[in-house]
């Protein structure tokens, strides 16, 4: 079965090409970054009026470069949601439009879902069941992952995202948009002694979230300068707030393997790229004899391969998933585990 994926929830257009068979194909991404750096966010506006100007150019590319011809493919997958409304109609509106022209059903993947399921396209990818730390954008989420659209809510945050504060921390410090990768470049040459920031719901007795208290205490570190923070300052701050959110969402994981009983742990979304995560985690790992697995690098932040492949892994459950029913709607609030299962 060969997947068209269409991925354009926010600021990235991303297409792919997956075939059950043979594997990706071919997947090409455009970045708005630059864009919505003056900004300090993004414009949903822009956002979308850009997938307009990218999405066709970068579909030609991923059918030039995997030597498919368009009407090979068997389905389309595109994001649903959740997402900018704006952003998410464009890549439905691309993907209804071209299935209506090829004759090809389509079928609306939760973007989520795209990035819970990212890790099996590693070349070692885990085996269900597994429990997953999902943290993307405005989503910090723990899930028991059983099969395709079998996911159990575990905990999730109850204010702003894990990805939500290192942004609004990076903007605190004058570090620019995104502020993630660029806080936690910074906090590799902080003192970790320096300054010592609150661990929010460290020992709650559940497995919620909660970062904005994490966000308000970056913030009051910031304001009670006297002079001007010098660079070393900002990065023993920005070592302080890494190590607080590493240490909650590893403790969180841990809490979740150990009430579960399992022993696989799925990092996924764009702060599952974060070194000293990785590095928290691994270590954990071998301490505590489970097994951790992430996506490739490329396949952290959003893209196009997550959603064909999503697509591709619902329609060899229910090949009748996949409609040739043109009149789409997109879903820009989207809870996960509101998916049935197939």
């Amino acid at each position: 079965m060969l997947v068209l994926g269409i991925e354009s929830s926010c600021d990235e257009t991303g297409l792919a090409l997956y075939d059950t068979q043979r594997g990706l194909l071919a997947h090409a991404l455009y970045s708005q970054v630059k864009m919505h750096e003056e900004y300090g966010g993004v414009v949903p506006e822009l956002a979308s009026r850009d997938h307009i100007r990218r999405a066709i150019p970068l579909l030609e590319q991923v059918f030039a470069e995997s030597g498919v011809a368009h009407n090979a493919i068997d389905a389309i997958a595109y994001t649903q949601g959740p997402g900018l409304a704006g952003a998410l109609l464009v890549g439905a509106s691309v993907a209804c439009g071209l299935g209506l022209a090829l004759d090809k059903p389509v079928l609306g993947i939760h973007h989520l879902e795209g990035h819970l399921l990212s890790p099996l396209l590693a070349s070692e990818p885990p085996e269900f069941p597994f429990i997953a730390l999902l943290v993307s954008g405005g989503h910090t989420q723990l899930m028991r992952v059983d099969g395709v659209g079998q996911y159990t809510m575990l905990g999730e945050t109850l204010d702003d995202a894990a990805g939500e504060a290192f942004d609004k921390s990076a903007k605190l410090l004058g570090l620019g948009y995104p502020g993630g990768p660029a806080i936690s470049r910074m906090a590799e040459f902080g003192d970790p002694t320096a300054y010592k920031l609150p661990r929010p719901m460290l020992h709650s007795k559940n497995l919620d979230f909660s970062f904005s208290g994490l966000k308000t205490a970056v913030l009051t570190v910031v304001k009670n300068q006297t002079t001007n923070i010098c660079e070393q300052d900002k990065a023993n701050i920005a070592r302080a707030f890494v190590d607080a959110i590493v240490e909650v969402l590893t403790a969180k994981c841990l809490t979740a393997l150990k009430h579960t009983g399992l022993k696989r742990l799925v990092i996924a979304g764009g702060v599952g790229a974060n070194n000293q995560l990785r590095e928290s985690l691994n270590a954990a790992a071998a301490k505590k004899h489970f097994k951790v697995f992430y996506p490739e690098l490329e396949f952290c932040t959003d893209n196009g391969a997550m959603i064909a492949f999503a697509g591709a892994m619902r329609l060899q459950i229910n090949p009748d998933a996949a409609k040739k029913d043109y009149a789409f709607n997109v879903k820009p609030r989207w809870p996960l585990d509101s998916i049935s299962d197939i």
